[in-house]
């Protein structure tokens, strides 16, 4: 019998819509060619729905996500939203209703693509960046008083819990294992000033490490971990860090892979429904012109079905992935690659057909 998946689609603002079009289009072919379905609902969530009807994401249309196998998101930002609105009303609400703990974030340089970063290639930087996703800063604790007057405070907590940090360590632990390359795990903190929360970490990391005795362990600074991402990348394989730190380091990997329009990355809930999108915004000022890279989108549908348990499929992904952007693309910047943002999911899916 034939094996049906359930995916709820956000294609949301910008390009987001246009990029998603084409995942889905590499997703259907790769479906059809390893035997299983994909049934896809879509959901106009983001800044025109918002606009239109002053609705950001009702609590019923949560209820409809939990049916899902997995949700696939394109982007989310309008420019005529206040900055916060959205990604706090969607984004963020969808991380923590659905408990979607770890960002999982692989950086990986492929042929043909560019590194700002002189003398590397793809033999040096392919790593994973494990990212705590529901806790720290972004936990939204915090408050505002006598706002707008010389003696305004503002606080912003980070919120830690040893369950939440824990589940995140071993979550790392376990895929650096099941990885199977370098097996080695920085723990990326901040231990000589945010000497809390990052004590309550490294306590955690030094415990669970024990269980763990085939993987090479390490602490480094977040600004050690910066400053080496960019001279020795080939040092890393697998890296855990908190909620903030992570939102950073891994935009600085985006840019050492090639760029924002081929990072893609994952908000997981191993035992529930994950999240997957490209890590660029919404590129509002390329809409509607078909010239915006859907590559990360692409990724982004990859890793989908390797989480959803079709690595086989998944891996017929990434290698449409790897032949397009070696052998077809001129650039992986938007309007540069010699090709529309159609023809390259039409390219990977071609791929596909024909390996």
């Amino acid at each position: 019998m034939t094996k049906e998946y359930n995916i709820s689609v956000i294609p949301g603002d910008g390009t987001g819509p246009e990029v998603v079009a084409e995942g889905i289009k590499v997703l259907e072919t790769v479906a059809c060619k390893c035997d299983f379905s994909l049934n896809f609902n879509n959901y106009h969530l983001g800044g025109e729905h918002f606009k239109a009807t002053g609705e950001i994401l009702p609590d019923n249309l949560l209820e409809t996500l939990a049916k899902s196998d997995a949700i696939y998101l394109g982007a989310i930002g309008h420019p005529d939203v206040k900055p916060g609105i959205l990604e706090k009303g969607i984004l963020l609400k969808l991380r923590f209703y659905f408990d979607q703990y770890i960002n999982l974030r692989p950086v990986k340089l492929y042929e043909g693509v560019e590194t700002p970063l002189k003398g590397k290639g793809p033999d040096d930087i392919d790593f994973t960046v494990v990212r705590e996703n529901t806790e720290g800063l972004y936990a939204g604790a915090g408050g505002c008083l006598k706002r707008g007057t010389l003696d305004e405070v503002a606080i912003q907590e980070s919120i830690n819990t040893r369950k939440g940090v824990e589940r995140c360590i071993r979550y790392a632990f376990e895929y650096c294992r099941k990885r199977n390359k370098r097996k080695k795990l920085p723990f990326c903190g901040k231990t000589n000033v945010l000497t809390f929360a990052f004590d309550l970490w490294e306590r955690t990391f030094n415990e669970v490490v024990e269980e763990y005795p085939d993987i090479e362990t390490d602490y480094a600074h977040v600004d050690a971990i910066c400053m080496w991402m960019v001279k020795n990348p080939e040092w890393f394989d697998v890296i855990v860090t908190d909620n903030m730190f992570g939102d950073i380091i891994t935009d600085l990997a985006a840019m050492i892979q090639g760029g924002m329009g081929i990072a893609a990355g994952a908000n997981i809930n191993p035992e529930g429904v994950s999240m997957f999108e490209p890590i660029g915004g919404s590129a509002p000022k390329y809409t509607g012109k078909n010239i915006i890279n859907p590559i990360a989108a692409i990724s982004a549908a990859q890793i989908m079905l390797e989480i959803i348990g079709e690595p086989k499929a998944a891996s017929w992904i990434e290698e449409g992935v790897i032949k397009v952007l070696r052998d077809d693309l001129k650039d992986v910047a938007a309007g540069k690659m010699g090709y529309s943002t159609q023809e390259v999911g039409d390219l990977v899916a071609e791929y596909i057909t024909k390996g």
